[in-house]
């Protein structure tokens, strides 16, 4: 179970790391939020992966098309949150 736990996070990390540089931009995250971003994103990539190729984890855990899915449900939910959620403005 501890295994699986820091594989959901090293992914996590990864995935919001790569997704942080390939998006262009600045994003304002600390590496907590990185590893959420991730985490997010390897569950939309996963759900998309489903959907495009049904393949679920049944079909193995830890696979490089779940990981390079991971990455590109990264990219979406980032490139999402900078469009629409991390419009903040301060009225002074």
């Amino acid at each position: 179970m501890l295994g699986l736990i820091v594989t959901i996070i090293l992914v996590g990390l990864i995935a919001g790391a790569l997704a942080r540089l390939i998006v262009p931009g600045s994003q304002d995250l600390s590496i907590a939020m990185t590893i959420v971003l991730g985490i997010i994103g390897s569950f939309v990539g996963g759900f998309l992966g489903y959907l495009f190729f049904h393949k679920d984890a049944a079909d193995g855990f830890l696979q490089p098309a779940g990981l390079i899915g991971s990455v590109i449900g990264a990219i979406i939910v980032l490139f999402i949150w900078t469009r629409v959620g991390g419009r903040r403005s301060v009225n002074g």
